[in-house]
């Protein structure tokens, strides 16, 4: 096995939700991180000439990874969240690349950033490389490994049914429903 040379380790560890909110005017969407106990869903308000409103939220953590060999510590605060591709639409670029990677025995996670934001500057390459590393340092690379990539190849994030991998109704009481809705 060869050397690792760099070994992260996830630091300032924050807890919250990330909230959804839309503009019912423009239909424009857009996600933050909020360390409120339980962002009321609902909660509307005016800013300029939008009127927004929470339409969901999810449990979910923020962190930073540092290379404990050198002390570098990179900021991941351009991170809403990971997904597990479910390969829902066989013309999508990630579902092209999970086929492709099962056949090495390879894991494919897409990693997003925060919308609007995410849109027009996504997560940069060298950060998703980081989190590959982060995922697969104590891995048998033998048996399988995890590659994290980019969402902008998704061109329509409306239709895809990937899983965000969070803790979903932790703070419920009632079951989860049994089937799955939209992301957006």
């Amino acid at each position: 096995m060869s050397e690792i040379k760099n070994v992260w380790e996830m630091t300032n560890i924050q807890f919250g939700f990330i909230v959804y909110e839309k503009c019912y005017q423009t239909n424009e969407m857009r996600t933050y991180f909020s360390l409120e106990d339980n962002p009321i869903l609902g909660d509307r308000y005016r800013e300029g000439k939008r009127h927004w409103t929470r339409v969901e939220n999810a449990q979910s953590f923020r962190f930073d990874l540092k290379n404990i060999n050198t002390g570098e510590v990179v900021k991941f605060d351009d991170l809403m969240g990971l997904m597990f591709c479910s390969g829902c639409l066989p013309d999508c670029e990630l579902a092209v690349l999970q086929k492709k990677y099962e056949a090495e025995r390879s894991m494919l996670i897409v990693a997003f950033g925060f919308f609007p934001q995410a849109l027009t500057d996504p997560i940069p390459k060298s950060k998703l490389d980081i989190l590959s590393d982060y995922f697969n340092q104590r891995r048998n690379h033998n048996r399988s490994k995890i590659i994290v990539a980019s969402s902008t190849p998704i061109e329509d994030i409306s239709r895809c049914r990937g899983d965000f991998l969070h803790d979903v109704d932790m703070l419920s009481q009632e079951p989860p429903p049994k089937e799955r809705k939209q992301i957006f």
